[in-house]
């Protein structure tokens, strides 16, 4: 496992192992979306990757899209984050934080009564939203108007600013999963014509604008896409050429390190996305999804990626380096406990016993 001990620079931080934890949705913020001190416990429990990357975060009030998800964009959340860095810190970690919006995948019912809002008044199918009234469908989203995108971005730009606030040591803008930014890098969920709509320069115009707005306001700036997850309806007609482009484009951005998730959750696309990223991008490569840890090190040690986040290990299993270390088994998590509150199947997973 000598390629996953290896330690990394990644901008200004240096990471002792490649071992990453992959933002994890938990649904365990408090009223307002504040995180509290069970968030902390939980974030410190898993200070030993060699990056926490915290969970997806809201950069606007009004944009909820999983209920009890945390923000950034109040003082009590800014507050209620500091919790949990402090507690990452003081156990040695480095921390940064997933910021997001929900886009399409919001909700009325979570919202005050606010219809999303996309880049195309296209609903996601085939699915449901949780909310207070039960399991729902989504509903079709508003379609932002070019001069409202300011405004998105400049949502990022403070989240950055609140995210380093709460002592963070960077963030990692949130560009998958079929969310607000995705929505318009890819063509199934991009239908719009002008500045921000048709080939692939305009789609990616939002996401890059937002890169260089926190790029003022946060000492390390990530970027997370998932070019062939189809994950909330979502798919483009050329994922492998979108993937190249936007690697080449991203070069010369100050972008500190791009965070790739392989695959698709639902096995829908398929094809090899990470080459070509890598034959493009010349900055810190991170794979991420279904890695075992002996892919993870085999590919670090071919010079195919520089890390790799591990996301469902990291539930069940809070020391999960030091169990690759020794070649440990690993604890299965309860998916039944995923998003419910309280601690249980949260911070309540053992830790391995002193070698």
């Amino acid at each position: 496992m000598s390629g996953l001990f290896t330690p990394l620079t990644v901008g200004r931080l240096e990471l002792p192992n490649r071992v990453l934890m992959a933002p994890l949705t938990r649904g365990r913020a408090e009223p307002g979306h504040v995180p509290g001190p069970l968030m902390a416990t939980y974030y410190q429990q898993r200070a030993s990757a060699g990056l926490v990357i915290a969970e997806a975060t809201m950069v606007m009030e009004g944009n909820s899209a999983f209920w009890h998800e945390p923000g950034i964009h109040s003082p009590a959340q800014v507050e209620g984050w500091r919790l949990t860095t402090e507690a990452v810190h003081a156990a040695g970690g480095r921390i940064v934080l997933q910021i997001w919006h929900g886009g399409r995948a919001c909700h009325p019912l979570l919202n005050d009564g606010r219809q999303p809002v996309a880049p195309s008044p296209i609903a996601i199918t085939g699915d449901e939203v949780h909310t207070p009234e039960g399991k729902q469908p989504y509903v079709e989203p508003r379609e932002l108007a070019d001069d409202e995108l300011p405004t998105i971005v400049a949502g990022f730009r403070l989240a950055a600013r609140n995210a380093t606030a709460a002592g963070f040591d960077g963030v990692e803008v949130h560009g998958a999963n079929g969310y607000l930014l995705d929505e318009f890098l890819r063509d199934g969920s991009n239908r719009r014509s002008g500045p921000y709509g048709g080939p692939i320069g305009n789609r990616a115009r939002l996401l890059l604008e937002v890169l260089e707005a926190v790029q003022h306001e946060s000492p390390l700036v990530g970027l997370r896409i998932s070019p062939l997850n189809s994950f909330n309806a979502m798919s483009d007609s050329d994922p492998l050429g979108l993937s190249s482009w936007l690697a080449e484009r991203l070069n010369g951005t100050g972008l500190d390190y791009l965070h790739v998730m392989r695959s698709d959750f639902l096995g829908q696309q398929h094809g090899d996305v990470l080459t070509p990223i890598r034959a493009a991008f010349r900055g810190v490569l991170v794979g991420n999804m279904g890695y075992s840890a002996e892919e993870a090190n085999a590919a670090i040690a071919a010079g195919q990626l520089d890390a790799v986040a591990f996301g469902n290990a990291f539930l069940a299993n809070p020391d999960l380096p030091e169990r690759f270390r020794r070649g440990a088994p690993l604890q299965d998590p309860d998916p039944a406990t995923y998003y419910t509150a309280g601690p249980a199947g949260y911070t309540d997973y053992p830790f391995l016993e002193p070698a």
